[in-house]
């Protein structure tokens, strides 16, 4: 498992994610966390469907159980939604534990940004591809998937700077790209919008 693992980090890696065009980095929107989402707005254009980052998007990475706030966050958020956690993680315990916490599904070893998971979550729930948004803290793999599958996609600031060994690689090729976006003006961070 360990070489599937590194065999598809290695493609990450050296740009199999920059197939598909310039622009597909880009979020549709952009917030600071998961609390500053108009998810009413959401609601009112017919998204019926939260997939949701794990680690530094809902929770740190060493967190072993949601706070008290996303807990409320996801109580009101489960009246409205049908919500997921879609986690690139291998560890399903940490991930199927948040996920019951939280009241929602998940799927962890997600390997985003392959659609496979986002996929498997339309085909079993029947969503449309309008229905669904994906809400993550990383540009070259959650938001890339969303793009890549044909959904709306939310980039929120990572809860901190502290990331798992593989997303460290993830952020170098982030980084880069971010440079590039600023220089054109086209995408930076800091600066949010809807």
């Amino acid at each position: 498992m360990f070489k599937k693992f590194s065999i598809i980090s290695f493609f990450l890696i050296l740009g199999y994610n920059y197939i598909g065009g310039y622009m597909k980095y880009v979020p549709k929107m952009y917030k600071k966390t998961i609390f500053d989402i108009p998810y009413h707005k959401l609601l009112m254009e017919g998204i019926k469907c939260l997939v949701f980052d794990l680690d530094n998007t809902i929770a740190l990475i060493d967190e072993r159980v949601p706070s008290k706030e996303v807990k409320d966050l996801f109580k009101k958020l489960n009246k409205d939604f049908s919500i997921f956690i879609l986690s690139n993680n291998h560890s399903g315990k940490r991930v199927k534990s948040f996920a019951l916490e939280l009241g929602v599904k998940s799927i962890n070893f997600a390997c985003k940004p392959f659609t496979r998971g986002l996929r498997k979550i339309s085909t079993n729930n029947n969503f449309a591809k309008e229905e669904m948004v994906i809400i993550g803290d990383q540009l070259v793999t959650d938001i890339y998937s969303g793009t890549r599958f044909g959904i709306k996609t939310i980039l929120v600031d990572p809860l901190a700077e502290k990331d798992l060994w593989i997303t460290k690689f993830n952020r170098i090729k982030e980084n880069m790209k971010l440079r590039k976006y600023r220089k054109k003006n086209l995408f930076e961070r800091g600066k949010y919008y809807e």
